[in-house]
């Protein structure tokens, strides 16, 4: 297979409040006046996880449709609040935009912060929620106990009640707030059945776990079976790649997303929020059915959106003050902030080495070139010199990149792309992505059995064996009436509302 012979995608991600779309929509008009030969016009292709949801322009920070400047848009806005849309299903859902696209000899541009979307979309099959993303995820469950002996041996031992846990998974996953009991008894049944992956995952990481059993349902196979098959694979893209980190520098963007939060709250924000809240309690008017109310999950759907959850609490108020305002909106800010800093971490840590790993396999492979290009673009200052800096070199580099001419190298860019792009190597096997961030329990400050204190090997361990709590914990254990009672006032406070899962498990 040449170069050629894999079709042409962009992609451009960074962190949130950098101006993404922008350069999407500047890039495609770009394409569409060059005139070239194979590409007559783009098509932008969303990657953020919030703004597939229908209405909540705000809250989602959707490019507004007289931004868009003509440009096509897929796959924004177009699934219920109340729907679940996860990487999967957005994956086959992007495929099919990408195809429709080569078809009308239009450019696919994949933009949005969800940089996980767009990692799973050029990598197919290489972490372990991939399994099988190829396939119908709507077919029915394979019959594990004629085809696999081995694993239907091992389902045959377990506890009658985690057998017909088993034969009847919930959906969807259950709250680990709400239900902690059945959300343990999740994990209690992927860990007998594929150890290996259920200590990859926290127990109160419900969707995760579930999606892990549903993995065994589907193919009557260990998921850390596939993932060790899957590393014999060589990382290849499905696409001919030309990716660009927008960014900018943390001290000049942090005012930039402070701003935003307040004018986000002058268009309307709060008044989304109470729409969100009132859709959650009815989001069918015509059902008389009692729905799951996943207001206060604020891992359902587009309920995780930051704002949501910082505001939840003053607009339920009966009488909400202007210090839970202020509370909400600097809760609202540090959110975001922190957002931004999770979203440049995953950009350098797990993307740009997948990116990086994949030309090196293909360069001792069958193709003669890379087939991903990764430019970092400096988008710390805004107005004539974003066009200048961000724009028009975006736009030079994909002419180049249309037309298979030589690409600048992506460190002379800025001193900035320098800095960032030169990182170390690092391991994109998949068994290595398996045996990282591996959850331990830790009966010493384990509560309750039922719902076990979890914490995260290696660093995240060491700091929690020296902290006050495990250390006195340790030195003077609680003594069953005191476990009894904290488990009592766990309960009462989590009736009323008042405690969070964290707190009833430390």
């Amino acid at each position: 297979m040449s170069i050629k012979a894999l079709r042409p995608l962009i992609a451009i991600c960074g962190t949130t409040g950098v101006g993404k779309s922008n350069l999407a929509v500047e890039i495609a008009l770009q394409i569409a006046k060059s005139g070239h030969q194979m590409y007559n016009s783009a098509k932008i292709i969303n990657a953020d996880a919030m703004q597939v949801y229908a209405g909540m322009d705000v809250i989602t920070n959707k490019i507004p449709l007289s931004e868009r400047q003509g440009v096509e848009h897929a796959l924004i806005g177009f699934k219920s609040p109340h729907e679940q849309y996860v990487v999967g299903q957005w994956v086959k859902d992007a495929l099919h935009a990408i195809d429709d696209a080569h078809e009308k000899h239009q450019i696919p541009i994949v933009v949005g912060g969800t940089s996980y979307w767009i990692q799973h979309l050029l990598f197919p099959n290489r972490l372990a929620k991939d399994i099988n993303l190829e396939d119908d995820l709507e077919r029915p469950p394979s019959s594990i106990f004629e085809a696999f002996e081995e694993l239907a041996s091992a389902i045959k031992l377990l506890p009658q009640e985690l057998q017909d846990l088993f034969a009847c998974l919930p959906d969807p996953a259950p709250s680990a707030e709400s239900n902690p009991e059945e959300a343990f008894r999740l994990y209690k049944l992927l860990k007998a059945l594929d150890e290996s992956v259920a200590r990859r995952w926290h127990w109160k990481d419900t969707r995760k776990v579930l999606r892990s059993i549903r993995i065994i349902q589907e193919t009557g196979r260990r998921p850390s079976e596939l993932i060790y098959e899957q590393s014999q694979d060589i990382l290849q893209p499905r696409f001919r790649t030309l990716c660009f980190w927008v960014y900018s520098k943390p001290e000049i963007l942090k005012p930039r997303l402070d701003l935003r939060v307040d004018k986000m709250l002058e268009q309307g924000l709060l008044n989304e929020v109470r729409a969100l809240q009132a859709y959650s309690k009815n989001p069918d008017p015509s059902s008389n059915e009692e729905e799951v109310d996943p207001a206060s999950d604020y891992s359902f759907g587009i309920y995780q959106s930051i704002g949501y959850r910082e505001f939840h609490k003053y607009i339920s108020a009966p009488d909400p003050s202007e210090k839970e305002f202020s509370e909400a909106v600097r809760n609202m800010k540090t959110s975001t902030r922190q957002y931004a800093k999770r979203q440049i971490s995953w950009l350098r840590n797990k993307l740009l080495p997948m990116l990086y790993a994949a030309n090196e396999s293909e360069e001792n492979d069958q193709h003669p070139k890379p087939s991903t290009f990764t430019y970092l673009l400096d988008a710390t200052e805004l107005g004539e010199n974003w066009t200048k800096i961000v724009r028009d070199p975006a736009v030079n580099i994909t002419n180049a990149f249309l037309d298979h001419q030589p690409l600048p190298d992506p460190l002379t860019l800025s001193d900035v792309a320098k800095e960032l792009l030169d990182i170390e190597r690092k391991d994109t096997d998949p068994r290595a992505v398996l045996n990282a961030r591996r959850k331990i329990i830790c009966t010493v400050c384990t509560i309750d059995p039922a719902q076990p204190f979890m914490v995260e090997e290696g660093k995240e361990w060491k700091l929690h064996q020296k902290s006050r709590i495990h250390r006195r914990r340790a030195y003077k254990p609680l003594s069953e009436a005191e476990i009894e009672e904290r488990k009592r006032q766990g309960r009462r406070k989590k009736d009323s509302g008042k405690v969070s899962d964290n707190e009833l498990v430390r």
